[in-house]
């Protein structure tokens, strides 16, 4: 089954508090989104990383309006 599907989407603000690896952040629509992962030591590390800090203020990303 087939749909077709017509879109206007406006956003004024969008704020994320949080993205982990597995997170999916998604405006519109989608035919499915399937589960994906996959672990890859690229660089060759023997230990674990160690953890983040805080680097400061989270980030705000203001969207123009389309008819500005």
């Amino acid at each position: 089954m087939n749909f077709t599907i017509h879109q206007s989407i406006s956003i004024h603000m969008i704020k994320i508090d949080a993205i982990s690896n597995s997170s999916v952040f998604q405006i519109g629509s989608t035919g499915s989104i399937r589960a994906q992962s996959d672990i890859h030591n690229t660089g060759g590390f023997t230990e674990p990383a160690e953890p983040a800090e805080p680097v400061g203020e989270p980030s705000i990303i203001r969207l123009q309006h389309p008819d500005a």
